[in-house]
């Protein structure tokens, strides 16, 4: 009985090593990808989230010492697939102020998994500028299947500290049972 027990669980660690891919995706909040950099009239700091499908763009402006941000500011996101197999798209980026922060916000689409040119396009009065970058676009993890598929490996801790439980339990009472038959 010992060595079916040890196999059955061999075989299941490598199931588990056999299935396990390597983490490559992001998962979490956005991360930068330009910071602190002179763009035109501005410093700025290009944050992203890039899920396949839509990915996230944030642009947090900041004035040049001493000036303050131009009213007329226009942020434009171009995204391009680094191996050229699609032309460059421009996302045009809205103001949105968020905690006394100037901010713009766009979204792009990406339709698979590789590395995408990111070109940040600034226009004011002031003057204008252009900063360059990639990200790799990743997919979500499972969209809704994902709250239950990480919630698996908890499941299983649970049932298997239950089931320990019980034995413990039954054995306790099959063993109180024997010290009380025999005086009967």
């Amino acid at each position: 009985m010992m060595p079916n027990r040890y196999l059955a669980r061999g075989l299941l660690l490598a199931l588990l090593f056999a299935v396990s891919a390597p983490a490559r995706a992001h998962i979490g909040p956005p991360f930068p990808i330009i910071e602190n950099q002179k763009v035109g009239p501005c410093v700025i700091a290009l944050w992203t989230h890039p899920d396949i499908g839509t990915g996230a763009f944030y642009v947090m402006v900041n004035p040049q010492p001493g000036s303050d941000v131009c009213g007329n500011l226009k942020v434009k996101i171009g995204v391009e697939p680094e191996n050229h197999r699609l032309p460059e798209v421009f996302y045009n980026a809205e103001r949105d102020d968020v905690r006394g922060e100037i901010q713009y916000k766009t979204f792009a689409d990406f339709d698979r998994d590789e590395w995408w040119r990111v070109h940040l396009v600034i226009e004011s009065s002031e003057g204008n500028g252009e900063a360059f970058s990639r990200v790799e676009a990743t997919p979500t993890v499972m969209g809704r299947f994902g709250l239950v598929f990480f919630l698996l490996p908890f499941l299983a801790v649970a049932f298997l500290w239950y089931r320990g439980v019980s034995k413990v339990r039954k054995r306790r009472k099959k063993q109180v049972q024997e010290v009380q038959a025999p005086g009967t």
